[in-house]
Formats: structure tokens, C-alpha cells, sequence
């Protein structure tokens, strides 16, 4: 019976030290791992979300000074200068021109003597990259002097359960109405004005479209940085 009891007893030492040793594996390895709602930081310029909006945009505008961009269809291009005064609408812009993103998108809503609209489309790349920074919005910018002119460049946004009238980083229009669009003032933001391509504007607004306003054939556009 001594003798079972020092077995037992011996049995009981390796079991209870190897399962400490599994556990201090175990932490030690735990630092590695995710939680199911967690998401790992990255450290690069890449890592854009909805947590870190103004932080990121405000570093990257800093080393992204560019404001002027050319917007290529195959109507025509338009040139468009961007204000600095708008710093958050302006580093997000310049932003998704790098990474390509508009490269993939249209002009989805043609509104003659209103205002064109682009920055979407239902291609697989456009859904891919809009998953990948989570639909984040962007606080308004709005300026006294920023007015919804001809030729103004302006953030689209939701309407409905958007009480601070926060921006889509990915869709904007411009103001294709001689008049303006007045009416709009302190509603969205205006970041930007076109310098050159109100042919091309206008080219654009006679196309065919439907009772959605969306054009029958897309408007594929490139977007590039000039200076």
C-alpha cells in the first residue's frame, strides 16, 4: 500500500508539473494571438480605419502636401486644385488617388445642370478596398469662402442618421450648374474647384441616362496627382 501511495503520489508531481509547463507555454505564446474582436495595429501608412480618421489624415496630409490632380474619362479630362484650408478632405483625397482606389470607380450619377457624381461602382476591387479601411466618414470642413460655385468639388454624404453631416471619403460630385448649387452650402463639404475640363463636364452631362440617373454606359475615370 506505501508503495502505491508513493507511485500515486510521484504520478500526481509529473502530471501537476507538466501542466504547469503547458500553461507557462501557453502564456507566453498568448501575446501572438488575437481575440475574436480584436484587431492588430498596424505601423504603417496603410492602416487607415474609422478609429484613427483625423490622427492619419492629419500626418498624411503633412507629408502629402500635393493639391492638384487630373481626372482622366474618355470624354475629356478635368483638372481639379484641391484647398488646403480643407486639410482632412484634401489628405483623403490625395490619399485614395495613391493607393489608386478612384482608378476602379465611375461617375455613377450624371444630373444634367446639377452636379456629376463619382467615387463608386459595383466592381469587386471598389467593394474590396471600401471593406479593407471600414467605411470610415470624415468630419465636416465647412468654410465661409467654400461655396457650392460652378465647378465646386464637394463630398458626398448620407443624410439620413448623420446629425454632425459627416463625409464619405470615397464619393464626390461636382457642381456642373453655371448657377451653382447654393442650396447645398454648409450641407457638404467643398474641397475643391475644377481649373479646367468644364467642356468635359459638359460633355459628360448630355450622356444617356436612366430614372436612377445612372448612366447607361459607365464613365470610368483615372485619377492621377500632378503637383
Amino acid at each position: 500500500m506505501k508503495n502505491v501511495f508513493k507511485t500515486s503520489l510521484l504520478l500526481f508531481f509529473l502530471i501537476f508539473f507538466q501542466c504547469e509547463k503547458e500553461k507557462k507555454a501557453a502564456i507566453k505564446k498568448e501575446p501572438l494571438k488575437l481575440q475574436k474582436n480584436e484587431k492588430r495595429i498596424e505601423k504603417t501608412w496603410d492602416s487607415l480605419n474609422k478609429h484613427n480618421v483625423t490622427t492619419f489624415l492629419n500626418a498624411y496630409g503633412e507629408q502629402n502636401n500635393e493639391t492638384k490632380v487630373l481626372i482622366r474619362t474618355a470624354y475629356g479630362t478635368i483638372k481639379i486644385r484641391l484647398f488646403n484650408d480643407t486639410p482632412l478632405h484634401r489628405a483623403n483625397f490625395i490619399f485614395l488617388t495613391k493607393i489608386k482606389y478612384f482608378n476602379t470607380t465611375v461617375f455613377y450619377r450624371v444630373a444634367k445642370n446639377f452636379v456629376l457624381q463619382g467615387g463608386n461602382s459595383d466592381n469587386f476591387q471598389t467593394v474590396k478596398d471600401r471593406y479593407k479601411y471600414g467605411n470610415y466618414k470624415l468630419p465636416p470642413e465647412f468654410r465661409r469662402n467654400r461655396r457650392h460655385t460652378y465647378g465646386a468639388l464637394a463630398a458626398a454624404r448620407d443624410w439620413k442618421k448623420n446629425p454632425k453631416k459627416l463625409s464619405s471619403p470615397f464619393e464626390f460630385y461636382i457642381v456642373q450648374n453655371r448657377k451653382g448649387a447654393h442650396h447645398l452650402n454648409n450641407e457638404h463639404t467643398v474641397f475643391g474647384e475644377v481649373i479646367s475640363g468644364f467642356d468635359t463636364m459638359d460633355k459628360i452631362a448630355k450622356i444617356k441616362v436612366g430614372e436612377d440617373e445612372w448612366p447607361e454606359e459607365d464613365v470610368h475615370m483615372k485619377v492621377e496627382i500632378l503637383d
